[in-house]
């Protein structure tokens, strides 16, 4: 089992990655959980694959679980859902002490981190997380949210997880969708800082993806490493360095926006998409040899996934899409920040980037 360190001023905590972390849950929770009964949201999927064990965990040391069980997917992001677990969070007699369990993807885990950060003006929360996508990124750092009807993430709060239990074994019994989604935020690591790491990804990942469990271990276990390093240096965002985890989530979120953050179109697969028009645009603007942007693309078709925005079949132009990006929540006093490439493994932070522009460049990328 690996164990990374964030080391968060005043909130340090671990992150533990290895297989068959679930059913040493409550030794591992090192006496976190204070009483009887622990709160627990998941959703219907991951309860109905992984309720058992977490249950026998939980009862060999005395322990039952009390469910909190949502939908599946990004609809349970909403208002109507953080109220309802808030409620039912204050039902159980939830204290500021206490540490409610987040058994799931990124979902449940924004979700529950965003109650935990409200009720009662902030309680505990453990991220356990059971996509790889959750594994790598949104379980470590501490951003929280729900989705709106204006955008993605838009309401939300900076609540850090007191540990993270990263199962490799849970990875197991991910559809390959999913699993190819959770690939896209490994190879962003190697992006936007360790060009090694990202050749690493093209010798290795189609063997980490089909189940090598070194490959897993080391892949989960450096992307969790290389956030950690960005999060203690920038926790809020703002030095402009933790900016650069969100290389490809302009352009991902626009199509995510664009279909309706639906099953279409996971979260993972907007951020690869949005990766290489990240880098196709840098391309563009002369920043990087297009050869390197057509790297980029060729990896992600090469294990599977979609490199091109035109199989969505979208009905819109690049206007449409640069509508959606005006609700980002990087934008600043009327400008829109772009993470841009200076190489593969040199990712920044381009302020003056012309919109029109940016549409232009999607028109182009639509009708290839």
């Amino acid at each position: 089992m690996a164990v990374i360190p964030v080391d968060i001023a005043g909130r340090p905590y671990e992150v533990h990655v290895g297989a068959g972390l679930l059913a040493e849950l409550v030794p591992l929770c090192a006496g976190r959980l204070r009483k009887r009964r622990v709160p627990v949201v998941t959703d219907a999927n991951v309860h109905a694959r992984w309720g058992t064990v977490v249950e026998n965990a939980l009862h060999a040391h005395g322990h039952e679980a009390a469910w909190r069980i949502l939908p599946p997917g990004e609809v349970s992001k909403s208002w109507e859902q953080l109220a309802a677990t808030v409620d039912w969070l204050l039902a159980e007699e939830v204290e500021r002490g206490d540490h409610v369990l987040a058994l799931g993807g990124g979902v449940i885990g924004d979700l529950t981190g965003f109650a935990a950060s409200i009720l009662k003006r902030g309680c505990h929360f453990i991220q356990i997380p059971t996509t790889l996508l959750a594994q790598v990124d949104s379980s470590v750092g501490g951003k929280t949210a729900i989705n709106t009807p204006a955008g993605k993430n838009l309401v939300g709060a900076f609540h850090q997880p007191s540990l993270v239990l990263a199962d490799l074994a849970v990875l197991d019994s991910l559809p390959r969708r999913e699993l190819l989604a959770g690939y896209a935020e490994v190879v962003k690591y190697g992006l936007l800082g360790d060009a090694d790491f990202f050749r690493w990804c093209q010798a290795h990942g189609a063997a980490m993806l089909a189940g090598d469990a070194r490959s897993r271990e080391y892949a989960v276990s450096h992307s969790v490493a290389a956030k950690a390093r960005i999060v203690k240096a920038d926790e809020r965002e703002t030095l402009g360095l933790r900016a650069l985890l969100n290389l490809g989530h302009t352009f991902g979120h626009a199509l995510e926006a664009q279909t309706g953050f639906s099953d279409r179109l996971l979260h993972g697969e907007g951020v690869a998409l949005g990766m290489v028009l990240a880098a196709r645009f840098s391309a563009r603007r002369g920043l990087i040899p297009a050869a390197s942007a057509e790297a980029i693309a060729s990896h992600f078709a090469e294990v599977g996934m979609a490199s091109e925005i035109a199989s969505l079949g979208l009905d819109c132009d690049g206007q449409a899409l640069v509508a959606h990006m005006l609700h980002d929540k990087k934008m600043d006093a009327g400008t829109l920040p772009f993470i841009l490439l200076k190489s593969i493994g040199e990712a920044f932070l381009a302020k003056d980037v012309d919109l029109g522009e940016v549409a232009v460049f999607l028109d182009g990328e639509l009708a290839r």
